[in-house]
């Protein structure tokens, strides 16, 4: 009796965990996929894109340099972010040194948050597709439990469907949990490294802006 066959004969509470775990199986791959591509892309333009940002002559220069390379636009916001307007309004209160660090800040977390996309999606499934193969787990138990309740003379016939749910809603919770759990640990390494990199470049113009000449520098 396959994997099919027995789905096919549990009840509603067993196929629905079935679709659930099945549903998250397919969410923690897309992500996956998906944040394994972006972050292979944004590491090499990251670093691209901030070695063209210091061979450029001013500002408006690096940032047409770095919209060649930043296709994932990480380091052109923090660039946007330097040009300080507005000079009657609170934002353009205080010296240029904390305007600067409030702009970028405020940009870097904008980045970040894309950065960080999917990864509490990660987490969820891998901290609760145990649970909920657990789930289907004690229904089949509690049904082989009926099943022999029910009859005077026990038979390997009567239990062996809902043992098998059971055992296979077990294995498809850590089915399901150990890949979003590995990926959620070894693409978090790659965001903190890139985080860690912006962070950097982040800090570094604020210095150079904040400077003495910082100013001849956005021509």
């Amino acid at each position: 009796m396959g994997v099919p066959s027995l789905l096919a004969q549990g009840d509603l509470v067993t196929q629905l965990v079935a679709a659930l775990l099945l549903a998250m199986s397919v969410a923690s791959w897309v992500v996956i996929l998906w944040k394994t591509w972006l972050l292979r892309r944004a590491s090499g333009d990251v670093a691209r894109s901030t070695a063209a940002f210091w061979q450029s002559p001013n500002v408006e220069e690096a940032r047409q340099r770095v919209s060649a390379f930043d296709r994932e636009a990480l380091v052109l916001p923090l660039l946007a972010a330097i040009e300080i307007e507005a000079p009657h309004t609170l934002a353009g209160a205080g010296d240029r040194s904390q305007q600067l660090t409030r702009v970028l800040r405020g940009a870097l977390h904008r980045v970040l948050r894309r950065l960080q996309f999917g990864q509490v999606l990660l987490a969820t499934v891998g901290a609760t597709a145990p649970f909920v193969g657990l789930l289907g787990t004690v229904w089949g138990i509690y049904h082989a439990l009926v099943g022999i309740s029910l009859v005077s003379q026990i038979t390997i016939d009567k239990i062996a469907g809902p043992v098998g749910e059971a055992l296979i809603m077990t294995a498809a919770g850590l089915a399901v949990a150990i890949p979003a759990v590995l990926a959620y640990n070894v693409l978090g390494r790659f965001v903190g490294h890139i985080e860690a990199d912006l962070e950097g470049f982040a800090r570094d113009i604020r210095e150079l802006m904040a400077g003495p000449g910082g100013d001849r520098l956005q021509a």
